[in-house]
């Protein structure tokens, strides 16, 4: 991968870096949510930068991927999104949901569990 010189990469919420100063991108594991996605890490800067898009968006925008790959890793980053979101939601709300709209988070929890596992093998090709 090449890193594109001179290119600003949106960060989230009107936060932006050129992508040859980005040093490391490391995500955020605990307390993730909304506005919470990585942590960036910039030449120059001592304290590193706390983005809402994933590591992985951040990166695709840093270096010329081809199209469908970065199709593939823009879907990989959505269903992580949504299941980061749904995580937020209580027992209880997930209940009502399940009985007045039929949708059952729980389990399309463990179904975006299964496609991300394939994300893996996807990023090995």
């Amino acid at each position: 991968m090449q890193v594109r010189e001179n290119s600003m990469i949106p960060l989230g919420y009107g936060k932006f870096v050129r992508s040859d100063k980005i040093v490391s991108l490391e995500p955020i594991e605990d307390e993730r949510g909304p506005g919470r996605r990585t942590i960036v890490y910039v030449e120059d800067i001592k304290t590193p930068i706390i983005a809402s898009r994933t590591e992985n968006t951040i990166l695709a925008n840093m270096v010329e991927v081809p199209r469908e790959e970065l199709e593939a890793a823009a879907a990989f980053e959505l269903l992580k999104d949504i299941k980061d979101d749904m995580s937020q939601i209580g027992p209880m709300l997930r209940k009502s949901i399940k009985k007045e709209a039929g949708f059952d988070i729980n389990k399309m929890e463990k179904r975006i569990d299964e496609i991300l596992k394939h994300e893996i093998e996807f990023d090995g090709v």
